[in-house]
């Protein structure tokens, strides 16, 4: 598997925007998302740092269901 590269929280939101993802609004230094997924309305959260942790970015990943080789 390869590894995750490093992305800023805009990257990720440019990211998501491109598979259907609504960006919502912005509280603070965060960004919610949304899509509906299944008949659920789904939300992620997106820090807006310079660079994501790895395991907030797999966290991203796994709560928009996308699979980590398309990311």
């Amino acid at each position: 598997m390869p590894k995750l590269p490093i992305l800023s929280g805009h990257d990720v939101i440019k990211v998501l925007t491109r598979v259907g993802w609504q960006q919502k609004r912005t509280h603070g230094s965060h960004s919610i998302l949304i899509k509906f997924l299944d008949n659920q309305k789904v939300a992620v959260v997106v820090p807006l740092h310079r660079e994501i942790d790895k395991g907030m970015l797999l966290e991203i990943i796994r709560q928009s269901r996308l699979k980590r080789d398309n990311s």
